[in-house]
């Protein structure tokens, strides 16, 4: 019965198709998924779209206007004086109409342009989404990181505390330590056990907000990049850094804070935004001048009954000045919210360059941290396993006691979990310090 049981699950396992293995992603796959699916980034898209109809429809006020016109007028009765027709019994009137309206101050090229610039405007944002959204992507996809790496301390650290309750049952049989000893090494592994299962769940809530964040559907897993680690050059930017002060004669900081006040796409956008409220400041001053309209019509009257006196076809231009001397102070109120927020925008921008210098620098010295720290930890893990490895013989031979054993253990996984932290930590400092200074997305964009 064994026999045929283990033929069966055998035979099962063979013809299951290899595609039904969960997927393993590497944090450029996510990237590439984040960015064709997440729907913020279509949302953002969607409103580029939107200035772009916006640029057609300020066009639309620039060209003249063609449009057609009919009317059929039915009359209670016809109407003569001796051989004169005063009212036909029914008049047909059509004809075509060409007119352009346009202010003297040219308020519709003005329109036009702001429409452009908004376009600019507009994929400028749409840079900052995407850039914003990598970063959260990868901040996701590092916790993920994070927390298998802490599921395998847990088990690790569990395996160890099962074979210390062991040592400790056998050495109480024979007598040699008392029973506080293992009911000690029963507690710490019943607490190394409660850790296990949040590692588990902690693993499976993290997967389950890269899956939200990155767009990924069904059952999957990550494998980790190779990480641009270098503790000897602690201090010192990454090798993968190096082009953000490449031909720079300033200091490290210097060169990234001005690398991040041309690049970042919320400056560029901010720049635009300034230059739009200026036209906006035009464009409101163009109501103090007035419109002109141009008017050309072709028209023609059909009568039933028809009079030989009447003229049947027209065509005629005309001219229209129109300027209004009093709007109860619009035109007014209009050029003063335009100044204003043309002030506003100045405002912004000044504040914006201000909030990323400090974020540039906090990303530098972010990552100089992680780099510094990560050669101390790795000692310290090698030092954390030598000695819990000599503890644990040494309570094996009646050396060491239990409490040595358990702060063996300790800060073996808690050097382990620093480590692990500092790791990662150190390689998502990377990425920010490449948002901070707007380099993100096109390195992305250019590895894949």
């Amino acid at each position: 019965m064994k026999k045929g049981l283990l033929t069966v699950f055998s035979l099962l396992f063979i013809l299951i198709p290899f595609s039904l293995h969960a997927r393993e992603y590497s944090l450029d796959e996510l990237f590439k998924i984040a960015l064709e699916r997440n729907e913020i980034i279509k949302i953002a898209e969607e409103d580029l779209y939107i200035s772009e109809q916006g640029k057609d429809k300020a066009r639309a006020s620039l060209l003249p206007r063609l449009s057609a016109f009919g009317y059929h007028t039915r009359y209670s009765e016809e109407k003569r004086q001796d051989t004169f027709l005063l009212q036909p019994e029914h008049t047909n009137e059509w004809g075509l109409r060409l007119d352009q309206s346009l202010s003297l101050s040219g308020r519709e090229i003005t329109a036009y342009k702001i429409a452009r610039k908004t376009i600019r405007k507009s994929r400028s944002d749409l840079n900052t989404v995407k850039e914003d959204y990598l970063l959260s992507v990868a901040s996701a996809y590092f916790d993920v990181l994070q927390s298998k790496k802490a599921l395998e301390i847990a088990i690790a650290n569990e395996e160890r505390l099962t074979k210390h309750r062991d040592a400790a049952e056998t050495r109480l049989k024979v007598g040699e330590v008392t029973k506080t000893v293992l009911l000690r090494a029963q507690a710490e592994l019943a607490g190394a056990q409660s850790d296990l299962i949040k590692a588990k769940n902690t693993l499976r809530l993290a997967k389950t907000i890269l899956a939200r964040t990155a767009g990924i559907i069904g059952d999957y897993d990550v494998k980790e990049n190779q990480p641009e680690i270098n503790p000897e050059t602690s201090g010192q930017l990454s090798a993968g850094l190096d082009f953000l002060t490449r031909s720079c004669q300033l200091t490290i900081i210097d060169c990234l804070k001005e690398r991040a006040l041309t690049g970042r796409a919320e400056i560029k956008a901010l720049v635009i935004q300034k230059k739009i409220s200026e036209d906006e400041v035009k464009y409101a001053r163009g109501l103090y001048w007035p419109n002109l309209s141009i008017e050309g019509v072709y028209f023609r009257q059909e009568n039933e009954p028809s009079s030989s006196f009447g003229l049947n076809e027209r065509i005629y231009g005309g001219l229209k000045l129109d300027f209004p001397f009093f709007e109860g102070g619009l035109r007014m109120a209009e050029v003063r919210e335009a100044k204003a927020k043309l002030r506003q925008a100045k405002l912004s921008l000044a504040d914006l360059k201000n909030t990323i210098n400090v974020e540039v620098e906090n990303s530098y010295l972010d990552l100089i941290t992680e780099s510094g720290i990560l050669s101390k930890l790795q000692a310290e893990v090698e030092y954390a396993i030598d000695n819990y490895n000599s503890v644990s013989k040494q309570f094996k031979h009646g050396l060491a006691d239990s409490i040595d054993v358990m702060d063996a253990n300790t800060l073996l996984v808690t050097a382990e979990r620093e480590l692990a932290n500092a790791k990662y930590n150190y390689q998502l400092s990377i990425l920010r310090l490449k948002r901070a200074t707007g380099v993100l997305l096109k390195t992305v964009t250019s590895e894949q």
